[in-house]
């Protein structure tokens, strides 16, 4: 059974906004890394939120905000959904239906943030394991003459 440090595999960047970043930045931050969540930490790294594009749209573009009087920490979401890196896919999917985030912030087995995986990370793992399994199949069913 696959889990999130297989997912996570290689990864060495580990993104997040600091608390006292604005709507602005933090837009500018996620558009540059192409991500479309990520974790804000206060100065000692510890997780106080997640903002998402979604954040950005419906609680300063929609209530016609500007972004540079917005802090992260006023529009960020608070309910923190948090796994492990031995947490299974299958888990970190039903967190994702349960919650209905696409998002779930990752941490080691001390609470210490190292990043987050998204439901299109899953999607991939997942697709390419049916992928395989359905390759395995056709050999077994139609074998090469």
């Amino acid at each position: 059974m696959a889990k999130v440090s297989d997912l996570l595999g290689s990864r060495c960047d580990i993104y997040s906004l600091r608390e006292d970043m604005t709507a602005h930045d933090a837009a500018k931050y996620l558009r540059e890394r192409r991500v479309r969540a990520m974790a804000v930490c206060n100065q000692d790294g510890g997780i106080l939120g997640v903002i998402s594009q979604s954040d950005l749209s419906d609680k300063v573009a929609a209530e016609n905000l500007h972004p540079d009087s917005v802090r992260v920490t006023e529009i960020m979401g608070k309910e923190l959904i948090k796994v492990t890196t031995e947490t299974s896919l299958e888990e970190c999917l039903r967190l994702m239906e349960q919650h209905v985030i696409y998002h779930l912030l990752v941490v080691d087995d001390r609470g210490e943030y190292k990043g987050m995986i998204s439901a299109q990370d899953l999607l991939k793992v997942i697709a390419s394991d049916y992928k395989a399994r359905a390759e395995l199949l056709e050999c077994w069913a139609f074998p090469p003459i």
